[in-house]
């Protein structure tokens, strides 16, 4: 009898701090029974590795791939062989794949967050936005709404990190209109913008507060946070009863998750069902939900 090759034997692993009830493995592997894949996904919470830790022992362990998140989307880029050219130009990655031995970058948090605000907000006016947040996440929301042609102002805590993510996105994007902007004047920034998008820790399980001075938000602003734990975070609270249309977390995490698990399997996930499979998770928990 002719020999047959083995199915592929999937072992992902995603890599954070305080990830312990993060939604993740739950996402990936519903979808991965539906697809019939040999796929886990488990969890390595840098709070309980050792000092030094490296994502190459973690190969040697036998994971195949991996998510990455919050903190080390940025801190993680010097233990990889090679980076896909949007991770290069965002300067984080949320995903890695392992090839013979070598360990490559790419970021589906961008094209996550866009196909996540198309389909929860389709007809929204995005012709300026304002982003918060530099770091990882907002390095991804920023590049997204660049390739729309959207006039992008980027607020930091840290405004030498903005404006090197500014500077960055200009140089992929000559053509756009991509500026740094204080943090203090978010308000102002909001009497031109047509919406806001939330892309800091601030909102989450642990993380309490408002990144911003909601009192000029109107209805004719939407809101998106890339938060999803919980999901209704005090922001996108604050915005709706202000009459805001708003957009949250979920969207995008779970069309990044559709995307990172293609990219890792080779697969076609079923982005439909993967918002079901949301649904029903959230649905299911009491508790705080925490990445």
């Amino acid at each position: 009898m002719p020999d047959t090759l083995a199915p592929a034997r999937h072992r992902i692993a995603l890599v954070g701090a305080s990830i312990g009830g993060s939604l993740s493995p739950a996402l990936h592997e519903r979808e991965a029974v539906a697809l019939g894949l040999d796929y886990t996904y488990s969890l390595l919470d840098l709070d309980r590795l050792p000092p030094g830790w490296r994502l190459r022992d973690a190969v040697r362990r036998g994971v195949t791939g991996f998510n990455v998140t919050h903190p080390v989307k940025q801190a993680v880029l010097g233990q990889l062989d090679d980076l896909s050219p949007d991770a290069r130009t965002l300067g984080a990655v949320n995903t890695v794949t392992v090839t013979d031995g070598r360990l490559a970058g790419h970021n589906t948090d961008h094209s996550g967050f866009l196909a996540g605000l198309r389909h929860g907000l389709p007809d929204i006016r995005s012709e300026r936005v304002v982003v918060v947040g530099a770091g990882g996440a907002g390095s991804a929301v920023a590049y997204a709404l660049a390739v729309t042609g959207a006039r992008v102002e980027i607020a930091d805590a840290d405004t030498e990190r903005a404006h090197a993510l500014a500077t960055r996105l200009t140089t992929a994007f000559p053509d756009a209109e991509i500026t740094n902007l204080p943090p203090d004047l978010i308000p102002t920034a909001l009497t031109r913008a047509d919406g806001i998008v939330n892309a800091t820790p601030i909102g989450m399980t642990g993380h309490p507060g408002l990144p911003f001075d909601t009192r000029a938000l109107t209805p004719r602003h939407w809101v998106a946070d890339v938060v999803y734990r919980p999901l209704q975070t005090a922001l996108l609270t604050t915005a709706h009863a202000e009459g805001c249309r708003v957009l949250d977390g979920g969207a995008m995490l779970v069309a990044q998750a559709a995307m990172t698990l293609a990219l890792l399997t080779g697969a076609a996930p079923d982005l439909a069902r993967m918002r079901e499979h949301l649904s029903a998770l959230t649905a299911s928990r009491t508790e705080p939900i925490h990445d």
